[in-house]
C-alpha cells in the first residue's frame, strides 16, 4: 500500500499595514520550509519599493517570493488576475512539496486567493458611462444609486470610493444579478490557516508615523520621480497608492516635504483601520498576541 503524506500547509499572516506582517512570514516561512505568496496589491508593481514597503532581495533569506514584481505601474490591478496567477502559483509551490505563506493587507485580494468567489467580466463601455457619471456627478451620487439596486454591497463599500461604487453598477448592469452575491462569503476554495497581527491603534499610529517620514528620508520622491518616467500618471491604480500620491503632490509643488509626510502617515492610518474592520469580521482568523513571541505562536497553530 502507498503511503500517503498530508498536503503541504497554507498559511495566511494578514492584518493592518505597518504590524510586522513581513518579518513574521519570513521567520514562518524558514520554519515551514514555505514559498511566500504577496497579497498587498502595490507590492505586485515593480519599482514601486520604498512605498510599497516592499522587503528589499537582500533581506528575503533566499526565500522564492510570488507575485512581486508583475506589473507595471501603467497597468491596472486585478483582484480576478491575481486570483488566476496566485492560485496557479500556491498550486505549483504545494506540488513541489513546499508549504504556502501568504502575506498582506489587502483583504479582497486574500479572500479572492482563498476564498469561494467568482469575478464576472467586464464590459469596458458599460464601465465608461459609469465613470462618465462619477466624473460629472460624484461618487455620493452614484453610491445612492447603488443603494437603490443592492443595499448590501452599498453597505460594504465606502461612499468616496469610485472605482469600487462604479464596478458593482457595472456587475449590476451586466448580469441583472446584485453585486453583492458575487462577495465572498468567507468559504474556503483553500483551506488555510489565517494569522492576525495587530497593535495597539497608539502604538501602531507612532509606527506608521515613522514609516511615512522614514520613506521620505530614505528616497521615496526620488524613487517617484523615476516612475514617472515609466508612465506612472498613465495607470490608474497605482498613481493613486499612498504615499506615491503626496510625492506627486510634492513634486508638483502642492505640498511641502513636512505636508506631505503628514498627509502619508494620515493616508495610512485611515487605511490601517479599514484594514482591521476588514479582517475583524473574519471569525477564521486567529489573532495572535502583540508583544509575545510572535513566531512561538505562529508555530503552535501551524505545526
Amino acid at each position: 500500500m502507498t503511503a500517503t503524506h498530508p498536503a503541504p500547509p497554507v498559511v495566511a499572516v494578514v492584518g493592518p499595514t505597518a504590524t510586522g506582517k513581513s518579518d513574521l512570514a519570513l521567520d514562518l516561512a524558514e520554519h515551514l520550509g514555505a514559498e511566500i505568496i504577496n497579497a498587498d496589491a502595490m507590492q505586485l508593481y515593480r519599482g514601486m519599493d520604498i512605498g510599497a514597503a516592499k522587503v528589499p532581495v537582500e533581506q528575503r533569506r533566499g526565500i522564492a517570493h510570488h507575485q512581486l514584481d508583475v506589473l507595471e505601474v501603467t497597468e491596472d490591478a486585478s483582484v480576478a488576475a491575481f486570483q488566476t496567477y496566485a492560485r496557479a502559483d500556491g498550486t505549483a509551490i504545494r506540488n513541489r512539496g513546499n508549504a504556502v505563506v501568504i502575506v498582506g493587507g489587502s483583504g479582497l485580494y486574500l479572500r479572492a486567493l482563498l476564498d469561494r468567489i467568482d469575478f464576472p467580466g467586464t464590459d469596458p463601455q458599460v464601465r465608461a458611462a459609469w465613470e462618465a457619471r462619477a466624473a460629472e456627478d460624484g461618487p455620493g451620487v452614484l453610491h445612492d444609486e447603488l443603494a437603490r439596486r443592492d443595499p448590501e454591497a452599498a453597505a460594504r463599500i465606502e461612499r468616496g470610493n469610485t472605482r469600487r461604487i462604479v464596478r458593482a453598477l457595472e456587475v449590476i448592469e451586466l448580469t441583472g444579478r446584485p453585486f453583492s452575491a458575487n462577495l465572498p462569503d468567507h468559504t474556503y476554495a483553500i483551506p488555510a490557516v489565517q494569522l492576525g497581527l495587530d497593535l495597539p491603534a497608539a502604538e501602531l499610529d507612532e509606527r506608521i508615523n515613522a514609516r511615512a517620514e522614514q520613506m521620505f528620508t530614505g528616497g521615496l520622491v526620488g524613487e517617484t520621480e523615476h516612475l514617472l518616467t515609466r508612465g506612472l500618471e498613465q495607470g490608474r491604480t497605482a498613481v493613486r497608492a499612498v504615499g506615491y500620491a503626496q510625492a506627486l503632490a510634492l513634486l508638483r509643488g502642492e505640498l511641502s516635504q513636512d505636508d506631505a509626510v503628514a498627509q502619508t502617515a494620515l493616508a495610512t492610518r485611515q487605511l490601517a483601520r479599514r484594514q482591521r474592520k476588514w479582517f475583524r469580521r473574519d471569525e477564521r482568523i486567529t489573532w495572535l498576541e502583540p508583544g509575545a513571541k510572535l513566531l512561538d505562536q505562529a508555530r503552535r497553530l501551524t505545526g
